[in-house]
């Protein structure tokens, strides 16, 4: 073979070689997701995450081309599962719905996990709490309510879904302002404690917006004020705790997608405008709307994780006050 003619051959080998090369690179990064995902929530079916999480994934599957299948990992206040899922492989083929329970059970009881070991991708939503009642209560507001309490101090019990869980730091929280005595009864989750609110066992519930929706159109619990800033578009004519006598109140618990620390900043960034995506739907934001829930766009996965610092230090404070001890 004529010398030039084989160092052209060569030459177009090797330019197909990189040719061949650049395709490989760019399907290795633009093949996510090329499997099922699977996307863990910590708590049982039902749950608040879990409702959210239901309204949102499928819009994922819709829109990247393959299934994002939620696994209920329930137990142990979340514990179960947010340890299966801080265990898992950085892939991004395992994500985790996670929410307050992530920052307070590591500030307060020894886990093998914190909010280190996720990487926050985007917030799905935020939800108020609101102080449901069974209707045979005599407190037809939150100022017959606390003065009740006041006039039988220790004698009105609370529901929480369990120690140092954002419901039951919400009703201490409203405990101090109030300077009312009433009786903690703490639960493994919110749907034994509503049940037992339902059945008369318990006096009154900071119950989340998304478990509480169907038991207040069924007139089954009586609801006397929300917890967020503004009054919720679900129920507009209960007022919040802070126009009812108690300024600057306010908490509210939060849902958002992460995945193990590790995992590819790429995939992390397509996740978030997915996510992002999602969340612009109307119909998406009519269902979270339905259930109390209100959503927030946030810029990117830094904003996002500058928003779980913020309430850890929140957090971490009013725990501080409570007397609370870190593990």
């Amino acid at each position: 073979m004529d010398s030039r003619v084989a160092s052209r051959a060569r030459r177009i080998a090797a330019g197909l070689g990189a040719v061949a090369l650049t395709g490989l690179v760019h399907a290795a990064t633009t093949a996510y997701p090329a499997k099922v995902v699977r996307v863990i929530v910590p708590f049982p079916p039902g749950a608040g995450n879990d409702i959210v999480t239901r309204i949102v994934m499928p819009k994922l599957s819709e829109s990247m081309g393959q299934s994002f299948v939620v696994d209920n990992r329930g137990g142990a206040g979340g514990i179960i599962g947010t340890e299966l899922a801080a265990r898992a492989p950085a892939d991004g083929y395992t994500l985790y719905v996670g929410g307050s329970a992530l920052i307070l059970t590591p500030l307060t009881s020894k886990v093998p996990y914190s909010a280190r070991d996720f990487v926050p991708i985007a917030r799905l939503a935020s939800v108020p709490f609101i102080l449901v009642v069974h209707p045979a209560m005599p407190a037809k507001s939150l100022a017959e309510l606390v003065a009740l309490a006041k006039a039988k101090p220790g004698a009105i019990n609370y529901a929480s879904t369990g120690h140092w869980t954002t419901p039951h730091l919400t009703t201490e929280l409203f405990r101090a302002v109030a300077k009312i005595d009433i009786t903690h009864v703490p639960y493994n989750g919110s749907a034994l404690a509503l049940t037992n609110l339902l059945g008369g066992h318990i006096d009154m519930f900071f119950c989340n917006m998304l478990s509480a929706t169907p038991h207040l159109t069924s007139g089954r619990l009586r609801a006397l004020a929300v917890s967020s800033p503004q009054r919720s578009p679900v129920t507009p004519q209960v007022p919040t705790v802070a126009e009812s006598g108690y300024p600057g109140f306010e908490t509210v618990t939060w849902f958002g997608l992460m995945a193990p620390v590790g995992v590819p900043r790429e995939v992390v960034t397509e996740l978030h405008a997915e996510t992002a995506k999602a969340l612009r739907r109307p119909d998406v934001q009519e269902q979270l709307a339905a259930q109390g829930a209100t959503v927030t766009l946030e810029k990117g996965p830094d904003e996002f994780a500058a928003y779980i610092k913020s309430e850890t230090d929140k957090w971490g404070r009013l725990l501080k006050t409570l007397g609370a001890k870190a593990p």
